[in-house]
């Protein structure tokens, strides 16, 4: 789960790391009172929107008078953002951050994350922070250094004040520095985030760091935990389709493609885009209906990708393990009556009763095509949408 720069910054603060004091406003008016209640300028006026590139969008500015705060958000709030994440569709922006200016003498990048091939949390950071920073990761990826971080010791001083050296930090930088990252750290472990992301960390010019934005992403799978941040979910910053698909714990994210699948198993799910795409088509979903696959969430899953009007067909690949191949025929046969499927559809099962499984499509009195294996599936469906 993603939330909004002022909502990540406002859990951060309780963790005791420092950013800029400001206020989320809905309109231009109360953005100008704010600006005068957080005392004299510039002011940062920042749109708030699920994407990174805001300021190369047009969507931070720097305000000289409190009218300028005003005239800024009158001008941002309403306008489509466009950014190099949001895509050429971009993203209606509907809160406005007001917040302190400050001089900034330098910046840099800090992250935290879960790198798989270790099984630690690694903190990323880099001399080169700010907007370019993914030019920095592409060009000059020697200019991004690594820190694993043993999660039966946590983050440890020394660790901190290498980093910190390594930013290049002047001593009295250093000090700040030490409490500063073991708290990120804090706060990445005590919130269950995927990712927290400070770009930029910026050395003001009477000496101060401050983390200027911040972004956090949550584990899903631990929100039962953290209810005050499951309620900051924004679902106007969501696909549609995916805030449905999760209604029923199917886990849907909405690709560019024409053919719709629904798989059980993640694994199983990126393979078959992968073969969808080497047989000449692309994928329309990542579709995982989980292995307790039941009539209803079949239905949803069809109802859901064929929501997309980009789809024009659709595949089913199913391994019947802890699920039976008879149960999910019937769950498919079910759904494809309820639905009533009008795009080619192809069926490919394999596992537990499988061959009762296919007896069931056969005998369905639908227009289902079955497939034998992964890449007899892939080539049906693709050329059954090529015509």
């Amino acid at each position: 789960m993603n939330i909004h720069e002022y909502q990540a910054k406002a859990i951060l603060r309780n963790f005791g790391v420092p950013v800029p004091e400001g206020h989320v406003v809905y309109n231009s008016n109360s953005a100008r009172d704010w600006a005068k209640r957080l005392g004299d300028g510039p002011w940062a006026v920042k749109a708030q929107i699920h994407a990174g590139g805001r300021g190369k969008g047009g969507g931070v500015k720097i305000a000289k008078t409190p009218d300028e705060v005003k005239q800024f958000t009158r001008d941002m709030i309403g306008m489509t953002l466009v950014t190099h994440q949001t895509g050429p569709e971009g993203k209606l922006v509907k809160r406005v951050l007001v917040e302190s200016g400050c001089n900034i003498a330098d910046e840099f990048y800090v992250s935290f994350l879960v790198d798989r091939a270790t099984s630690k949390v690694t903190l990323m950071a880099s001399a080169e922070g700010g907007m370019d920073i993914e030019e920095v990761a592409a060009n000059t990826p020697e200019k991004i250094f690594f820190e694993a971080i043993d999660p039966t010791v946590g983050m440890t001083a020394f660790q901190a004040r290498k980093v910190a050296f390594k930013l290049g930090f002047a001593p009295a930088q250093v000090k700040q520095a030490v409490p500063l990252l073991k708290n990120l750290y804090t706060a990445f472990v005590e919130a269950d985030c995927s990712l927290l992301e400070i770009n930029p960390l910026v050395l003001t010019a009477d000496g101060q760091l401050l983390c200027l934005d911040a972004k956090l992403n949550f584990d899903d799978n631990a929100l039962f935990r953290h209810l005050r941040i499951r309620d900051l979910r924004d679902y106007d910053e969501e696909d549609m389709m995916e805030i449905e698909a999760s209604q029923y714990d199917l886990s849907y994210i909405a690709l560019d493609g024409n053919i719709g699948c629904m798989v059980n198993g993640a694994g199983l799910a990126m393979a078959t885009m992968d073969i969808i795409q080497h047989y000449g088509a692309s994928p329309a979903n990542f579709l995982d209906v989980g292995g307790g696959a039941t009539i209803e969430r079949v239905t949803e899953a069809f109802k859901i990708i064929l929501s997309d009007e980009k789809v024009e067909g659709i595949l089913v690949n199913i391994f019947g393990g802890i699920m039976k191949c008879d149960v999910i025929a019937t769950g498919v046969v079910e759904a494809a009556k309820q639905v009533g499927v009008k795009v080619p559809l192809v069926v490919r099962l394999e596992g537990t009763n499988v061959d009762l499984g296919k007896q069931i499509l056969a005998e369905s009195g639908l227009d289902i095509v079955s497939a034998d294996g992964m890449a007899d599936a892939a080539e049906k469906i693709v050329k059954a949408v090529k015509g």
